[in-house]
């Protein structure tokens, strides 16, 4: 099992060739890059060039990019305007379209399989003016990806648009068959309904077309990106579940969330939580 970290965990950090050997020191052989220009500036030639020298440097690979949730303002801001492909404005929607396509042409100098996004924001309302947007601006995306030699993976999250029924019935209906999805479990464990069948209603409609899987936990209160086995999560289940995904080499990426204040664990300290709590979920896997 390929051990895949995202660098969400160092979002508010640079992304520097000192933070992949630290990465790579702990056990970690592939990234999934968390796509925010002060983290990791993906409009940068330099920046994509330094990136691929550090992967080689560290016999690492990059396994996937997650999608640019906003547009910095600038290479020094950590957060900027909101991005939507769900922009019932047309001028935005094509903003946010463009800004994924830059993101998508990493592979350009730097080749990756999958890229993970959204379906709008955090608190996304389901509108059928926003699911007529979406359509729009994934099917020019969906070709962008397939002549870059990507697949596009939606993400369940606790939106309505995000709800993983909500986004099969969006793919069957609009036929975008170059679409797959990436199950999160930490916002499968927030979903509606009790907790023992939260993960199935999650995973079911997203099952047969599913290409990768983000692990972290929670407390079933809020999206904490707790490393797997530190939350309530019955792992498991969770585990006999994700086998039944027809898909038979799921990746599987560690996405967590970095720890701050006077009590908070070092980087370096919070890379070996990472790493033996991946080693706990493929330890259990293999039984």
């Amino acid at each position: 099992m390929q051990k895949v970290l995202s660098t969400y965990l160092f979002v508010s950090h640079k992304l520097t060739p000192e933070l992949l050997a630290q990465i790579s020191e702990n056990g970690f052989s592939a990234l999934e890059v968390f796509c925010s220009r002060a983290h990791f500036d993906y409009g940068s030639k330099q920046e994509i060039q330094a990136l691929a020298s550090a992967l080689e440097a560290n016999r690492m690979t990059l396994s996937s990019l997650h999608a640019p949730t906003s547009r910095d303002l600038s290479a020094t801001r950590e957060s900027g305007t909101p991005l939507s492909i769900c922009e019932v404005e047309r001028v935005r929607r094509i903003e946010a379209m463009d800004e994924l396509k830059r993101a998508i042409d990493v592979s350009e100098e730097l080749p990756f399989s999958r890229m993970v996004l959204h379906m709008g924001g955090t608190r996304e309302t389901a509108d059928p003016r926003k699911r007529d947007a979406a359509f729009s601006s994934l099917e020019h995306l969906v070709l962008h990806a397939h002549h870059a030699g990507v697949t596009l993976a939606m993400e369940n999250t606790n939106s309505e648009m995000g709800d993983p029924a909500y986004l099969r019935s969006f793919v069957d209906e609009t036929r975008l068959t170059g679409l797959r999805f990436n199950f999160d479990i930490g916002h499968a464990h927030l979903a509606d309904g009790p907790a023992e069948e939260r993960l199935e209603k999650s995973f079911a409609p997203l099952r047969e077309l599913t290409a990768s899987v983000h692990l972290h936990d929670n407390h079933a209160e809020k999206d904490e990106h707790l490393p797997p086995y530190d939350g309530t999560i019955d792992w498991n289940a969770a585990i006999a579940l994700l086998k039944t995904a027809p898909c038979e080499d799921l990746p599987f990426v560690v996405e967590l969330k970095e720890k701050f204040g006077a009590d908070a664990p070092s980087p370096a300290e919070q890379l070996a939580a990472a790493r033996a709590a991946f080693d706990k979920f493929e330890n259990a896997w293999s039984v």
